[in-house]
């Protein structure tokens, strides 16, 4: 539906008094979604404009990153939606495979049950029940916050048609020899027992220990360091740099390895560096990534010292210990044989952790599924070195290019239950099949599927395609992919970007799943930290959209969003936004009030005023700069100029320059009335994407039509009339230059004062009863005594303050501010006259100088105007 089509009653005046987000913001979200706004048809013409949502995790629920993010797609979505294109912003959820089976397992456990108890099968089910009873509460909140999504395509990535597309990729990875199983070093969680993601490892500081242990005997001894003592029981070799005169003679040489029976070789390797510690490192292929590597290279054996629990698997006085109880075991050990050269503690080094159950991650040699990355990333690089996807800012570009062009191979398999099964069958003569979704696995005796499941960023990645019917070639396919912009944050960049990057390309013949990746930062608190619960500074936007208003908080939000920049955010601003939306009600309310409408054409330039001019002028040049500003998904600049043109430019001025018009009724109200309608209209189009509700509710009100939502964005129209712009800057001049006197003599600023405007011969002629009103001047009347007189933009304001101030307590107070202006203004002239000084400051630090200089003489020129001004004493 197009504004041309919308239905349209009778405008009316009426508004309460006071707006109440509470009373407005729901009513107004159901009206939207059971209108079908935001459904998208991919039968229309009209040109596509596609966003994804991250998907958030089926177990999550709204958080303040969640809302930024939401607003900046919400608000891009809407714009395009107003300018004439068929807008998806398709929803939905991610099964999130380790948190929500840590829920139900917590769940079971209530019971005294594990997941083991119920079996595979039971389990899943279990799942299922209680995504359907408990999970996707967020997709409440996103409606509480405004996200115009089109709900009926909402996907789950469990879902029938999302898993079909998983296993069709896996297949065809697979055929291409780009998916393989083989043994690796994985980050494994002891608690949630399962491999998991480079993501999903948070590290942090931790104190542990460092010893430095003694490695063979006599001249064929070396001495190794180490936080992890307790994998030394796994070593299989010791590596020195091959350039290392120290260890020469030990290369290629058997030494005996402590606590234990075996001997081990010392090996050269590139990798040690011979500058760190003593030169010479333990190696443990089965328990460390670069030690893997060295093995690798070296021949060596994996020998596993661990279960998946982390508990000692071998050497009889240490088996059946925790890892953390070993490590003292074995130091102890070591030190009763005096093999402990150095022990320091605290150690404070960063440790990895599980991000779900923070329990210390164990990297662990582990049979897995691997994606081959090579070829993919290859491909994702290029398409941004190509310019088929555009970075913004570009400044990420470089961080992106060090991820895809050092992509590591991808492992993808988790021994989870919950979660996309491996499509492998296993047969009893060691037969590997992998089957398509349109195939049918192999049965008989010894067959049995692989029990792992794919890592959530598997089919997260195939999120731009898979939920528009991929494999199939549907109609929402073609319309709608690919993706016009990815709104993400950068945090993200490497582990979903880069995936559905390499994803889209390879499944869709090589065309990129977006054309634009819009990175954001972080949402911090007010002093720049990260909100986290150890900090107590996490907030709940759902607390303040209670008590400010959902427009309140998006458009907080949306004012601090530069491009790629972490963005603070305090009550105190919140509460700032919400007495915005408060004086875009009051102010509308007021218009409405006083004649301000949409009816009719807008007469012509010869009947405006120069106020009504200015105010024109002002609104297109204002249309024009937020359209460049959207285009460059500047939010927060954006959200400034329309905060400024509608408050400052608006309200302060145009409504307050109007009021005499107004009062006095007549034609020229009219004519006013009808611009200031106008003015509002777009003011509130441009406005919407960003506030939706307090706009919908004003607009409507104003017009009669039916909704926002389908209005059409405004277009500048290229009027300009630069003269009334000046003119308008001439009395705004007067009357900030008067405000600012009034203030420094310590008037009151509604108190009156006599005064006479020679405005004669000045552009500001016509516009003595406004500057009047404005300044509260009275007429000279009998007995008037210019005691100030103000020279200001061509004109002159003479005032009578006599009775009204103390003037010697006032120049005495003026005589000590030019004293320190006067101060501030020789010690610039100092260093600007010092040449030593000029040849080794550094230009910025010229320029505040000079910047301070100029503000001194100004300061002198207007202390010394207000003494001249003051009366005789």
């Amino acid at each position: 539906m197009t504004e041309n089509t919308q239905q349209q009653t009778a405008p009316t005046t009426e508004l309460p008094t006071t707006y109440a987000p509470a009373e407005v913001e729901g009513p107004l979200y159901e009206r939207w979604v059971e209108r079908g706004y935001f459904e998208a048809d991919a039968k229309s013409e009209k040109p596509p404009y596609t966003i994804v949502i991250p998907p958030p995790n089926v177990t999550g629920s709204l958080h303040l990153g969640h809302a930024f993010e939401h607003t900046l797609i919400d608000a891009l979505t809407r714009r395009k939606r107003m300018q004439g294109f068929e807008t998806l912003w398709q929803p939905g959820m991610d099964h999130a495979g380790i948190a929500t089976q840590n829920v139900v397992e917590r769940e079971l456990a209530k019971e005294g049950k594990s997941r083991h108890d119920l079996g595979r099968e039971a389990f899943v089910e279990r799942v299922w029940q209680w995504k359907a009873e408990s999970g996707g509460q967020i997709s409440g909140q996103m409606k509480r916050l405004g996200d115009g999504v089109a709900w009926s395509r909402e996907r789950f990535t469990m879902d029938e048609g999302l898993s079909q597309a998983v296993q069709t990729i896996f297949k065809k990875l697979y055929d291409d020899e780009l998916i393989y199983r083989a043994e690796r070093i994985i980050n494994w969680c002891p608690r949630c027992l399962t491999a998991i993601s480079d993501i999903e490892v948070e590290y942090q500081d931790d104190e542990g220990e460092l010893v430095s242990i003694r490695y063979g005997e006599g001249d064929d001894s070396l001495v190794v360091a180490t936080t992890r003592a307790e994998t030394m029981l796994g070593d299989t070799a010791v590596a020195v740099h091959p350039d290392d005169e120290r260890y020469k003679h030990l290369v290629g040489k058997q030494i005996k390895l402590p606590l234990t029976d075996r001997t081990i070789p010392v090996v050269a390797d590139t990798h040690v560096d011979p500058e760190f510690g003593t030169g010479a490192v333990k190696v443990t292929p089965a328990h460390d990534p670069n030690d893997f590597e060295i093995g690798q290279r070296h021949n060596l054996p994996n020998l596993a010292v661990m279960d998946e629990r982390a508990v000692i698997t071998v050497h009889g006085p240490f088996q059946g210990l925790d890892r953390l109880e070993a490590r003292s075991a074995i130091v102890a050990a070591l030190r009763a044989e005096g093999r402990i050269v150095a022990e320091k503690r605290p150690y404070v080094h960063s440790v990895g952790h599980c991000s779900r159950c923070k329990t210390t991650i164990e990297p662990r040699l582990s049979m897995q599924w691997w994606v081959k990355v090579g070829p993919l990333a290859k491909a994702a690089g290029d398409a941004v070195r190509d310019g088929k996807v555009k970075i913004h800012p570009q400044e990420m570009e470089k961080r992106y290019f060090d991820w895809v062009d050092n992509l590591h191979d991808w492992c993808i398999s988790r021994q989870l239950w919950w979660g996309h099964r491996i499509p492998v069958w296993y047969g009893p003569n060691g037969e590997v099949v992998c089957v398509g979704p349109d195939e049918q696995p192999p049965t008989g005796e010894g067959w049995h599927q692989d029990t792992d499941v794919l890592d959530t960023w598997f089919s997260s990645g195939l999120w731009p395609f898979s939920t528009l019917g991929w494999p199939e070639r549907t109609e929402s396919l073609e319309k709608f992919y690919p993706n016009s912009v990815l709104v993400t944050g950068y945090d993200i960049l490497f582990f979903w970007v880069a995936r559905m990057m390499m994803f889209g390309l390879y499944a869709m013949d090589g065309t990129p799943p977006f054309h634009t990746i819009a990175l954001h930062g972080m949402v911090r608190d007010q002093n720049g930290k990260k909100m986290s619960k150890s900090f107590g500074n996490v907030v709940n936007p759902l607390d303040w959209m209670d008590q400010y208003g959902s427009d309140a908080v998006r458009f907080t939000l949306a004012n601090g969003a530069n491009p790629g920049v972490d963005v603070p955010i305090g009550e105190d601003w919140v509460k700032a936004s919400r007495n915005f939306a408060n004086k875009i009600w009051n102010a509308t309310r007021f218009a409405l009030m006083n004649g301000a409408t949409i009816e009719g054409e807008l007469p012509p330039v010869e009947q405006l005023s120069a106020t009504d001019r200015w105010i024109l002028s002002r609104l297109n040049k204002t249309v024009a700069q937020v359209d460049a500003y959207y285009e460059d998904y500047q939010f927060a600049k954006l959200s400034d100029t329309l905060y400024h043109f509608a408050w400052d430019e608006v309200f302060d001025w145009y409504v307050e320059l109007s009021k005499t018009t107004f009062f006095a009724g007549g034609e020229q109200a009219k004519v006013s009335g009808r611009v200031l309608g106008e003015v509002l209209d777009v003011m509130l189009r441009l406005l919407h994407p960003i506030v939706p509700f307090v706009t919908e509710a004003l607009w409507t009100t104003l017009t009669g039509r039916e909704s926002l939502v389908i209005a059409e964005w405004p277009k500048d129209s290229g009027f300009r009339d630069d003269a009334a712009e000046a003119e308008i800057e001439n009395l705004q001049q007067v009357v900030t230059e008067v405000r600012r006197f009034r203030a420094d003599q310590g008037l009151q600023p509604g108190q009156k004062v006599p005064a006479r405007l020679e405005l004669d011969g000045t552009v500001l002629a016509a516009h003595e009863a406004a500057i009047r009103q404005l300044l509260r001047l009275q007429p000279e009347g009998e007995g008037f005594s210019a005691t100030a007189s103000l020279p200001v933009a061509g004109a002159t304001v003479a005032l009578d303050l006599s009775g009204t101030i103390d003037v010697a307590a006032e120049r005495k107070r003026l005589a000590k501010d030019l004293a320190a202006a006067e101060k501030e203004k020789a010690q610039a002239e100092g260093k600007l006259g010092n040449e030593a000084f000029l040849a080794k400051a550094p230009d910025n630090v010229v320029d505040k100088i000079r910047t301070r200089l100029a503000k001194a003489d100004e300061d002198i020129a207007r202390i010394q105007a207000q003494l001249a001004n003051l009366p005789q004493a």
